[in-house]
């Protein structure tokens, strides 16, 4: 959750405004000013992402458009996941590695059309990634495809949770029922031009809308409009954050980054060694071969206690690192987290966490840690 950029001058979103009229606290995150929380609260926030619906402004991420009959090649080349088994209209989490296997990045891949598609990155990997995609696809290797960085002309917003289609239908013209999880359909959302896709980082139902910049703050209005009636509250990175640790979703610069690779980190589905080649391929196959000597787990903590992100995690009598993400949970009510093990270690393994000089005692768990929530896969 680091701020990649600096100590330049923070970016703001197309929402920023409306941000500032709701009251929300804005903080610095992946060189953007974005809203942490609302006045409500950040338990409140994901409470309501849980009973009804929350909408997110996520606006910071960046967007890559790659078109041309070269383009599933390069997005292959790119990413360890296999975009060719992508239908249009469907998209496909995967990750960016470097020669070593080294995650540079997880993503969304959504093929737009047969020769069309677009990666969506994170906020604070955007100038990174753009250089090495943008790289890549003018390097000897011959690919044949156009690159842009449209990160700037799009906006995103996510509206979360089991009403989110109640909320949406009305001022949708495509209907939502049929598309499917990780799917997507382009059509007008309160009158706006979109790409409405049926993702999300909360465990809950819900919609992405890629929009227009300039279009961005009437749609979030509009939306807050309709879900009035059925509890819709706007929420923020902290009640994201919760949410999605709760669900055991990596989040990047924490439980990933160039020092992990997919395969220590539980994303070994993600990487499609028979798919042709790709940055990192060889690595990758070296060490599922010899088999990951760590691997990412998530924890629970039996005695009272936030772990938070840095703290020292023992196991088997030795420290064996530090935890990754962590909080306490809001809606199973004790600590959780993530954390490097030896791979050997399983579920049930005792653990503890040092907090303030004191072993809090643990478990480690299988993922996720809450398994209520409305999505349907």
């Amino acid at each position: 959750m680091s701020d990649s950029e600096g100590s330049g001058e923070l970016r703001k979103t197309p929402l920023y405004d409306e941000h500032v009229r709701l009251g929300a606290r804005l903080v610095p995150f992946g060189g953007f000013a974005m809203p942490v929380q609302y006045p409500s609260g950040i338990r409140a926030e994901h409470e309501s992402v849980r009973s009804a619906a929350g909408l997110f402004d996520v606006s910071h991420m960046g967007e890559f458009r790659v078109e041309g009959p070269g383009a599933v090649d390069l997005v292959s080349h790119l990413t360890t996941n296999d975009p060719a088994r992508l239908s249009v209209g469907q998209a496909q989490y995967s990750t960016m590695c470097a020669e070593d296997g080294g995650v540079l990045d997880d993503l969304v891949v959504y093929r737009l059309g047969d020769e069309l598609f677009r990666l969506v990155v994170n906020a604070a990997n955007i100038a990174g990634d753009w250089t090495h995609v943008a790289g890549v696809a003018a390097s000897e290797s011959g690919f044949d495809a156009e690159v842009e960085n449209r990160s700037e002309e799009v906006a995103l917003l996510a509206l979360q949770g089991p009403a989110a289609e109640a909320i949406l239908a009305p001022l949708a013209s495509v209907p939502l029922q049929p598309i499917g999880f990780y799917r997507f359909a382009e059509g007008e959302v309160g009158g706006a031009s979109a790409v409405i896709s049926r993702t999300g980082y909360t465990g809950e139902d819900g919609f992405e809308l890629y929009l227009d910049a300039g279009d961005a703050a009437a749609v979030w209005r509009r939306l807050l409009e309709a879900g009035e009636e059925h509890d819709l509250a706007p929420a923020g990175l902290g009640a994201r954050d919760t949410l999605r640790l709760e669900m055991g979703y990596a989040l990047y610069g924490n439980d990933i980054d160039e020092t992990t690779t997919p395969l220590e980190a539980g994303l070994g589905w993600l990487v499609k060694l028979d798919k042709g080649p790709f940055i990192g391929r060889e690595a990758l196959r070296e060490q599922k071969d010899q088999g990951p000597a760590r691997r990412l787990r998530g924890f629970r903590l039996t005695e009272r206690g936030f772990p938070r992100a840095g703290y020292a995690v023992v196991y088997g009598g030795s420290e064996v690192g530090e935890v990754r993400s962590g909080t306490v949970s809001p809606s199973l009510g004790y600590g959780i987290g993530t954390a490097y093990f030896p791979a050997e270690a399983g579920p049930g393994d005792e653990l503890a966490v040092v907090i303030r000089g004191e072993e809090v005692g643990g478990r480690i768990e299988e993922l996720p840690f809450y398994r209520d929530g409305s999505l349907k896969r």
